[in-house]
C-alpha cells in the first residue's frame, strides 16, 4: 500500500534571533519527509534587521516563504503565518529549535491515527551546561508530566512543538493576539481548544531540540513575562470558561520542588530546586504586576 504524505506548513515566528534562526532552517533541509509536501512560513516580528539575505540561499533547497509584520509578539505572528498556509496541516516551532530529521514523519503517523486532534512533542534541552536553560526546561517537563498524565488526554502542549489540522485552527480562531509577549498563549490555546471539544495528544516521539541560552537576568525576565501571562490567562477563562480546571493547588507546587530529585540526571537537583524557587518567585512578581498594572489604568 503506497505511504500517503500529507501537507503540513511549518510556521516560525522569529524576533531578532538570526542565528538562531538559521540552525533551525538548516534542520529542515534534513528532514525525512517529501519535500513537495510541506512548505515553511518564515514570520518576521519586527526584527531591528531585514532577514532577506538569510532566507535566500534556502529558498533553493526548500519552500520557504518570509512573511513580515509590525512587532506584535510571537501570537500574532503564528496567525499570520496560519493565514498564508497552504498545508492540511500546520506544524509550530520556534526559531531556537532544531526539529529532529523524522518530526514530520513522525506527526504524520500520529495523525493518520487520529486525524482531528492536536499532537504535542517532546523538547529537549540542548545546552545542559547551562545552569539557568536547565532550570527552565525541567519545569516545562514537569508541566508536561503534571498536565499530560494521560497522553491520548493531554491538557497542555507548548507552541514550540506543536501540530494540528489547519481547518479547526481556524474554527477555534487560532492563537490569542492580546498576549504580546511569549507565555500564556499556548496555555489559553489548549484551553480554548479543549472547550470546543476537541482533543489534544502528547506524543514525546515528535521531537525538538531547544537552544535558549539564559543567563540570570533572562531567567527571571523569562518566568516574571510568564506570571504576567498567567495573570493574563485566568483572566480570559474566568470570563469565557468560568468553571475550568486550571487553578494550580498545594500539591501541584509540592511535586513541582520534588521533581528534580525524581529525576536521574547529572544536574544537581539542590541547584536545580533553588533556581525553580527563583523562577516562581519572578512568576508571582510579574502575576501581581500584571494585576496591579490593569488596577492602575482602569
Amino acid at each position: 500500500m503506497k505511504q500517503e504524505y500529507p501537507s503540513f506548513s511549518i510556521i516560525i515566528p522569529t524576533f531578532n534571533r538570526p542565528n538562531q534562526l538559521m540552525a533551525c532552517l538548516q534542520s529542515l533541509i534534513y528532514l525525512e519527509y517529501p519535500k513537495d509536501r510541506f512548505e515553511v512560513m518564515v514570520v518576521d516580528d519586527g526584527g531591528e534587521k531585514s532577514l532577506d539575505s538569510l532566507i535566500s540561499p534556502f529558498q533553493h533547497q526548500i519552500n520557504i516563504t518570509l512573511i513580515t509584520q509590525i512587532h506584535g509578539g510571537a501570537a500574532k505572528a503564528r496567525n499570520k503565518g496560519a493565514n498564508q498556509a497552504r498545508g492540511s496541516y500546520l506544524a509550530f516551532t520556534d526559531d531556537d529549535c532544531i526539529p529532529a530529521s523524522d518530526w514530520l514523519q513522525s506527526l504524520s503517523t500520529r495523525f493518520a491515527e487520529c486525524p482531528n486532534h492536536a499532537i504535542g512533542g517532546k523538547t529537549i534541552n540542548t545546552l545542559s551546561n547551562n545552569s539557568y536553560s536547565t532550570a527552565s526546561q525541567m519545569l516545562m517537563d514537569y508541566l508536561f508530566t503534571y498536565y499530560n498524565l494521560n497522553s491520548l488526554g493531554a491538557r497542555f502542549i507548548s507552541s514550540n512543538n506543536l501540530a494540528l489540522p489547519s481547518y479547526l485552527f481556524y474554527a477555534v480562531g487560532g492563537f490569542d493576539p492580546s498576549f504580546p509577549r511569549a507565555g500564556g498563549e499556548d496555555r489559553e490555546f489548549c484551553a480554548r481548544w479543549l472547550s470546543h471539544g476537541y482533543g489534544i495528544i502528547y506524543a514525546p516521539e515528535v521531537l525538538v531540540y531547544h537552544t535558549h541560552f539564559l543567563r540570570l537576568s533572562s531567567f527571571w525576565k523569562q518566568h516574571f513575562n510568564y506570571g504576567r501571562g498567567a495573570f493574563q490567562f485566568h483572566q480570559i477563562l474566568r470570563g469565557s470558561i468560568p468553571n475550568h480546571s486550571w487553578r494550580e493547588t498545594l500539591p501541584f507546587y509540592l511535586n513541582m520542588f520534588r521533581y528534580p530529585f525524581d529525576q536521574k540526571r547529572i544536574f544537581p537537583a539542590f541547584l536545580c530546586l533553588l533556581l525553580i524557587l527563583i523562577s516562581q518567585e519572578a512568576n508571582m512578581a510579574g502575576f501581581l504586576w500584571e494585576g496591579l498594572k490593569r488596577i492602575i489604568s482602569r
